[in-house]
């Protein structure tokens, strides 16, 4: 999202629930098992912002991105999203959480973040 006086938006965080514990495989990541509870995702597109979003949120997509293959779990739910102006991985570092899945949305990442999907409760 732009403002008149602002940079757009590059950064997105989901705010995931998970009503039930699952196990599921992440893709090449591999299998994890999730507790349920609430998560927060960070991600980011320098192109196509708005698109990026529409696609997490659509219940039909093909398998992409580590956070596809959790969206993609019966029950699962985007409860909130934020739109951030700052870079990914300083939104993601500065948000509390643990995490559970190493190397989970940071494939790319070289902050040394560990993981962009923080289990938060």
């Amino acid at each position: 999202m732009t403002t008149p006086s602002g940079p757009p938006a590059r950064t997105y965080q989901l705010l995931i629930e998970l009503p039930a514990p699952v196990r599921v495989r992440i893709g090449r990541l591999g299998e994890f098992d999730f507790p349920a509870g609430r998560y927060i995702y960070t991600g980011s597109a320098l192109r196509n912002f708005e698109a990026r979003i529409r696609r997490h949120l659509s219940p039909v997509k093909k398998m992409h991105w580590h956070v596809d293959y959790l969206l993609a779990v019966p029950g699962v739910r985007v409860r909130e999203l934020a739109r951030l102006v700052e870079a990914e991985c300083a939104v993601n570092q500065r948000t509390m959480g643990e995490i559970l899945i190493p190397g989970f949305g940071a494939s790319d990442c070289r902050a040394g973040c560990g993981s962009h999907l923080k289990h938060i409760g």
